[in-house]
């Protein structure tokens, strides 16, 4: 049912506008044949090997040779693709319409030309036309939802750095009132305001070194622990190699906090947080599981600033480089994310 939802919602139009083209092709040329049958079969043939090439230049040579700058790349198989498929086009009519002139590559070369590789060129060329309208201008509005998403984030910031000297000051006052032996109160007000100092601070940019989101992630997990009981056990794991590049700020975190929130309190049994950071292939990977109990259904619209924002934003940052897969099972739940960050 929902692969049937998918068909109607996004490729039923497809139908439609070929099945137009089809109408109108064969309005327009069914006269030049003897019979109905053989009109209506030519029209085919010559509708589903233009629609073939159109999809192949739109869908696969697009992406993956003019989008990345493989220009001659894209010539070259776009010819070559036309050149074929003219050839097979005119092979497969020639045998539907018993015409053995069509059979052989010999005789008018140019009229060939004229006839089949030239209208194939500019038809095929003005559907990738309309790919790339459709791509700039879905790359224009992603750029507009970016400029304002990212105005209202610095607004949101502006407005969170009110008086922070002032709550710098109180930490300070507070730290020194904490008697000298209680290490793990003083230890953790000092994890507070090192974290506080990074929101303040250092997020001005619009990336920031990935070793820095790093060590907030680990003062926010100190902090977290310092609530939890000999039940539950937390591991947080990075490898030597994730450093050198830059991240978006705060793009982690929320993932973090939902795991703290939605962790299993078993009396029983192991309660686990586990979060583990490294690099695979020239692509940042992190992963995080949780246990959690059976009966507890994780709310995406508000967790942290809520998983339906993460995948937004990892939308709107990291179009077509981000992996992001969310299972959740009755006893656990995990996030995998790879960010290609080349």
């Amino acid at each position: 049912m929902q692969n049937a939802a998918f068909f109607i919602r996004y490729k039923l139009h497809h139908l439609f506008f070929w099945a137009l083209v089809f109408g109108l092709w064969f309005f327009l040329r069914y006269e030049d044949y003897s019979t109905m049958q053989k009109a209506f079969t030519v029209t085919l043939v010559k509708v589903a090997d233009l629609s073939i090439m159109i999809y192949i230049t739109n869908y696969l040579l697009i992406p993956k040779l003019l989008y990345k700058k493989k220009y001659w790349w894209f010539a070259v198989v776009f010819l070559l693709m036309i050149a074929i498929s003219s050839a097979v086009k005119m092979n497969i009519l020639g045998r539907m319409l018993n015409n053995p002139a069509l059979l052989s590559l010999s005789g008018n070369i140019k009229a060939r030309i004229y006839d089949n590789v030239i209208p194939h060129f500019f038809l095929v060329t003005a559907g990738a036309a309309v790919k790339l309208i459709i791509d700039y201008t879905r790359m224009q509005q992603r750029m507009v939802e970016m400029a304002r998403e990212k105005a209202e984030a610095e607004l949101n910031f502006l407005k969170s750095q009110i008086n922070p000297h002032f709550l710098f000051n109180s930490l300070n006052s507070v730290y020194f009132l904490i008697d000298k032996n209680n290490t793990d109160a003083r230890g953790a007000l000092h994890k507070f305001s090192a974290m506080l100092r990074y929101q303040l601070y250092e997020m001005n940019g619009d990336k920031v070194p990935v070793e820095k989101e790093v060590e907030y992630l680990k003062d926010y997990i100190d902090l977290q622990k310092l609530r939890k009981d000999e039940h539950t056990s937390v591991t947080f794991s990075h490898a030597p190699d994730v450093k050198g590049f830059t991240v978006e700020p705060l793009l982690l975190i929320p993932l973090v906090e939902n795991a703290f929130k939605y962790i299993s309190h078993y009396k029983n049994q192991l309660n686990f947080i586990k979060l583990d950071m490294r690099m695979r292939n020239g692509a940042f990977h992190f992963s995080l599981e949780n246990s959690k109990e059976a009966t507890t259904r994780v709310n995406n619209a508000h967790s942290g600033i809520g998983l339906a924002n993460v995948k937004r934003r990892l939308d709107l940052l990291y179009p077509g480089k981000h992996r992001l897969n969310i299972t959740d099972t009755p006893g656990t739940f995990s996030v995998d994310l790879t960010i290609d960050i080349k």
